[in-house]
Parts: C-alpha cells; sequence; structure tokens
C-alpha cells in the first residue's frame, strides 16, 4: 500500500505533487520522493519519513519542472532501505522515473529474466525497480530509433502486462515526451485522473485516491481501467487505449474495509458510504446472534471504524459513544513493523474515558482484526477503565490468509484468524464475546454503493487470488523469505554470479 501522484501542469508542480502527497500520507509514512520534469532533465529527491518532513525549502527548489511524479512509500517488498524509496529512474531508453503501488508477485523470476535475456541490472530488493526496467525494456524494443510515439508506448505496456503478474498502478515519466499511468488488468490496486482548467489549456493529475484530486482543486474525470494505459504529452494532449487482453475489475476490498480515506471515490463506490453499509450489515448479524438488552452503549475504535459504528448503534437502536481519543501524532499500528512496537504504540495512540466504560456493557468496534495486538491491548483498555463487559465487532470478515497484492500481511502465522475458530480468537484478544462481518455482506456493502462492481479481490479473507498463480508453495517461499531475508540474498547473489559464468563462457 502507497499512495502515488502524477501530474502534468503549464506551470511548476513541486508543490502540487508535494500537497498531493499529504493528502495521500495515509497510505504511507515510511518514505516520501518527488520526480519532476524539466525539458529534458530530471530533478529528484527522495528520503525516509513523513512528507512533512523529508523536504525542506532547498529540496522543493531543487525540483524544477511543470510535470513530475510523486510517491509516499508504505514497504511490503524489499526493504524499508533509503535506497528503496521511490520514485525509482533509468536512463535509458530516453530516461524514466516510475513509481508504483502494488506487488509484483513474480518479481524474483523477472530479475532473473532481466539480467539474463534483457541484460539489466537490479540494484535493491524493490520490485517496483523490477518493474521500471521491464518496462523501460519493452519502451526500448517497441521505439523506433530514438523517437518515441504514444502507440508505441501502448505495445510496451501492452507486452509487459504479459510478462508481469500481480498489482501495480504506476505512474512513470518518459523524459522528453511525457507522462504515464497505467494499472494491472485486475484494477488490484486504485487509480484515478482529474483535469483542471487553465487559461493555457488543461492540466492532469493522477493518483491513488480521488481526495488528492479534489483536495487541489481539480475535477475527478474517472477511473484508470484495469489493464488500460492512459499517456499525456508535455503539450497536455491525452492519449489512452485498453492494453490488456482479457481485462476485468476485481477492487481490493479492504481499500474499503481499512487502507482508503473515507472521503475518497474508489472505482465508483464512495468509501464513506461502503462503511455505513458494512456497519447496516453487521447490525444485523448482530441482532440475530444478541438478545435485546446485552448492549449499553457502541463505541468505534478510532478512525476507520467511526462510519460503521455510527450506523451500527443507529439500527440497532443503542447508544452511541466516543470512548477512545486519539493522539493523531501516532503512525497506523498496523502498518508498523513488529509486535512490540505496535503493542507500544496502541496505548500511546489511545486513550480510554473511563466514565464512558464504568459498569456498562460495551460493544466495540473496529474496522478488521489483523494480528489481533491492537484487539486486545483495545479490550484490555476497556476492562481497566471499568467496563462490565466488553463484545468486540469487526466490520471485515476474519482474516485468515496472507495479501500478496501490496498489504503487509505476508505470513499466515500472523494472523490471528488463521487456523483458529472464532471462538478462539474471541479468548486470544479476551473478549466476552466476538462477532465478525461476513464475507458475503461486506462485499455486498460495496456493490450496493456500486452496483457495478461484482469481483472483489478480497484474498485476505477468502483464500482466492484473483491472479491465479499463487499457490501454498509460493506462499510458503514468501514467509521463508521474511524470516531468512539474509539466506534468501545470499542465494540471489550466488544466482547472479552464476548467470555472470554462463553470459561469460
Amino acid at each position: 500500500m502507497c499512495g502515488i501522484v502524477g501530474v502534468v501542469s503549464h506551470s511548476p508542480v513541486n508543490q502540487l505533487i508535494y500537497d498531493a502527497l499529504l493528502l495521500l500520507q495515509h497510505r504511507g509514512q515510511d518514505a516520501a520522493g518527488i520526480a519532476t520534469n524539466n525539458g529534458s532533465t530530471f530533478s529528484m529527491y527522495k528520503a525516509n519519513g513523513l512528507v512533512r518532513d523529508v523536504f525542506r525549502t532547498r529540496n522543493m527548489r531543487s525540483l524544477p519542472g511543470n510535470s513530475g511524479i510523486g510517491q509516499c512509500r508504505y514497504p511490503t517488498a524489499g526493504s524499508s532501505s533509503e535506497e528503496e524509496a521511490q520514485p525509482f529512474y533509468v536512463n535509458a531508453p530516453f530516461g524514466i522515473t516510475l513509481a508504483h503501488n502494488g506487488n509484483l508477485t513474480n518479481a524474483e523470476q523477472l530479475k532473473i529474466d532481466l539480467f539474463k535475456n534483457d541484460r539489466r541490472h537490479i540494484n535493491t530488493d524493490s520490485d517496483s525497480e523490477v518493474l521500471l526496467n521491464v518496462l523501460a525494456h519493452e519502451i526500448q524494443q517497441c521505439s523506433s530509433g530514438l523517437s518515441l510515439d504514444p502507440s508505441a508506448i501502448f505495445n510496451a505496456v501492452s507486452t509487459l502486462h504479459k510478462r508481469v503478474r500481480g498489482s501495480y498502478a504506476v505512474v512513470a515519466q518518459i523524459s522528453g515526451y511525457g507522462m504515464l499511468a497505467f494499472r494491472d488488468p485486475y484494477g488490484i490496486r486504485p487509480l484515478c485522473i482529474g483535469f483542471a482548467d487553465t487559461e493555457m489549456g488543461p492540466e492532469y493529475l493522477v493518483a491513488s485516491e480521488s481526495v488528492a484530486l479534489e483536495g487541489l482543486g481539480f475535477h475527478y474525470l474517472r477511473d484508470v481501467m484495469p489493464g488500460e494505459a492512459i499517456f499525456i504529452d508535455n503539450d497536455g494532449k491525452l492519449y489512452n487505449q485498453q492494453c490488456a487482453e482479457n481485462p476485468s475489475l476485481n477492487p481490493c476490498a479492504f481499500e474499503f474495509v481499512y487502507l482508503a480515506r473515507p472521503d475518497s471515490v474508489i472505482d465508483g463506490a464512495s468509501v464513506y458510504a461502503t462503511r455505513l453499509k458494512m456497519g447496516e450489515y453487521l447490525a444485523e448479524k448482530i441482532r440475530k446472534e444478541m438478545r435485546s438488552g446485552d448492549i449499553d452503549v457502541v463505541m468505534p475504535i478510532p478512525d476507520s471504524s467511526r462510519p460503521a459504528a455510527m450506523q451500527l448503534a443507529l439500527k440497532l437502536g443503542i447508544e452511541y459513544r466516543e470512548g477512545f481519543i486519539k493522539n493523531r501524532y501516532i503512525g497506523r499500528t498496523f502498518i508498523m513493523p513488529g509486535h512490540n512496537v505496535r503493542r507500544k504504540s496502541v496505548r500511546q495512540k489511545l486513550n480510554a474515558i473511563g466514565s464512558e466504560f464504568k459498569g456498562k456493557s460495551v460493544l466495540l468496534v473496529d474496522d478488521s482484526i489483523v494480528r489481533g495486538t491492537t484487539s486486545r491491548e483495545i479490550v484490555q483498555m476497556a476492562r481497566d477503565s471499568g467496563a462490565h463487559r466488553v463484545i468486540f465487532a469487526s466490520a471485515a470478515p476474519p482474516v485468515k490468509f496472507p495479501n500478496v497484492y501490496g498489504i503487509d500481511m505476508p505470513t499466515r502465522g500472523e494472523l490471528i484468524a488463521y487456523g483458529r475458530t472464532q471462538e478462539e480468537v474471541c479468548r486470544e484478544i479476551t473478549a466476552d464475546a466476538l462477532v465478525y462481518q461476513d464475507i458475503e455482506a461486506m462485499k455486498q456493502s460495496i456493490s450496493d454503493v456500486n452496483p457495478a462492481l461484482k469481483r472483489f479481490e478480497a484474498s485476505c479473507f477468502d483464500g482466492h487470488y484473483v491472479t491465479g498463480d499463487i499457490s501454498t508453495d509460493y506462499l510458503d517461499r514468501v514467509e521463508y523469505a521474511r524470516a531468512h531475508p539474509k539466506i534468501v540474498a545470499e542465494d540471489i547473489v550466488r544466482t547472479q554470479l552464476n548467470l555472470n559464468l554462463a553470459r561469460a563462457e
């Protein structure tokens, strides 16, 4: 999960990209970067940290140009090294910068193919650098000499779709030509485009979420379709083409549950409205499973679950109260590395209002339960504040399977619901009762808001991987790599040495 943005304007874009990244900060808090294009020259600055901490006045002054891209990063593949902050850059052909949101499921094989067949070298463990080099190679293959036109670019993206597997929403700049944006054939990760009319002609902004468009005065035009590529040349002329053979829209359900801002619209569905619907369906299930009078008060776990909790309380006719106050200067615990760090930050992030809990049977509503660390701490905080009974409700179904498409939940053993019954999870988080949303109800919540959405990437809930290339062996390899990064790195170096020897012979 990362936030990406690309802009083609008639005036300097450095401040515009910076402001867009602030609006997308919730999508990645590990690193941030901006690359601008001024004529045939790229300028780039990137570093670890929040957007506001990465860029200083001197950095902004070093980013001239009327077009550019940016990213705020949350690492799911590779490491947290500053070297893997995006955008990435290659100087041939033409010079290309790229920022990527998602995760390639065949990145390791592509690395070997790039080194062995395409004569391209990868400097980091980032799958985004792999994606950039695949794109650069295909553009080189499709271009005629020293010139490049939109049809050649679209042909390159078409071939890329055939080589690359996984999820990817991409913005890229081609020096001297313009900006390219495209989305994987399954439409897993979100990407939308907006425009602003100016006296000098239209300006375009591409971003992960519509909130970045609206917050900067751009009009939402539409979402980039699965498999589609959009190219905007340096004169502001827009070209688009479907580049995948059999595209199908399968947006990530977890975007609606947790990742996206509630004021965004993704693939025609308001995130806020879908969360209200999730609250309605969860209320129906609670009404069936619990007696009237078992619950005195409904409380959300700030912030993502608030719409669902409000609607649930309304449907059940139970008082809604705010029992936890959030410190907004603490990062999102779900994306923090390490059990102990997440556990400590829960207490720093939330503070309970004791008077709201004392002697009450409390229904706590959260957007989801992933590792269970946060849930367990919150239940204990409610008890410490005097709650008579603590019932926990999740607006999402049990997270039972790893997500390999750009969300950091790759290890089955880290997921509290994996291999456990609902009753066992309830005991693990020390709640008196636990209610999960049903999978079909979650999907229907999104379809109710936009009936055109029929299929979803919901692998972390149902174990179905839409790209069709994820096996138990693949998940085992991912988990092994996560547990033994040094051994895997040595294996990669050994493989490259063997390829070097084979090439020399």
